[in-house]
């Protein structure tokens, strides 16, 4: 069955695994590259509020633009035909097609590396946005792959906390929060996430 497309003008959780559970980032470069990757394809075509990285899976938090906002002069194809229509589903394709190139060159495989239609979720209301930006940021503690959230390099928490020049939203996602304070707050607490369990995507 194939997904419904990303809309312009709305709000989507977005995730993706390895095919059948594989790894999809064995060393420190895979990672960068991937990011790399995902500045070429997705940045002009999306505003990025939350990400993570993990070894099999990530998790990203991303406002599709709408037509008129998205500059079409930094926008990046994987073919050297302009396409009519500008497909932020199609850019998301884009990108995970890239890395799955880079991956089977550097390692010498062959075959899918991520699952054939990555899982999106409607981002409805502001509450369900705020915690899933911890959730998101809280998704190597869930995993127990660190003890605490700060200590995970691959998550978008040390940008927001930064000072250093970045494209996520750091500002919007401040005043989700109200302030930097309340921000590092909120996310050093268990929250509850039982009423947002059922547009979670594991």
């Amino acid at each position: 069955m194939n997904p419904i497309p990303l809309e312009n003008g709305r709000y989507y959780h977005i995730y993706n695994r390895g095919n059948n559970g594989i790894d999809l980032f064995f060393e420190t470069e895979n990672y960068n590259h991937f990011l790399r990757l995902y500045t070429k394809y997705i940045a002009p075509i999306a505003e990025t509020y939350a990400w993570c990285l993990m070894r099999n899976h990530f998790h990203i938090l991303v406002y599709i633009k709408e037509f008129d906002e998205i500059d079409v002069s930094t926008l990046e194809y994987s073919s050297t035909d302009k396409p009519k229509f500008i497909s932020a589903s199609k850019q998301f394709s884009n990108l995970f097609n890239a890395y799955t190139l880079a991956m089977n060159k550097r390692y010498k495989r062959t075959g899918s590396l991520f699952e054939k239609n990555f899982r999106r979720k409607l981002v409805i209301s502001e509450a369900y946005f705020q915690k899933l930006i911890f959730y998101i940021h809280n998704n190597p503690v869930h995993h127990k792959f660190t003890d605490s959230i700060t200590e995970y390099p691959w998550t978008s928490y040390g940008s927001v906390i930064s000072k250093k020049t970045t494209k996520l939203q750091r500002d919007k996602v401040l005043e989700t929060f109200h302030d930097l304070e309340n921000f590092k707050y909120y996310h050093s607490l268990d929250q509850d996430l039982g009423e947002i369990e059922d547009l979670i995507i594991e």
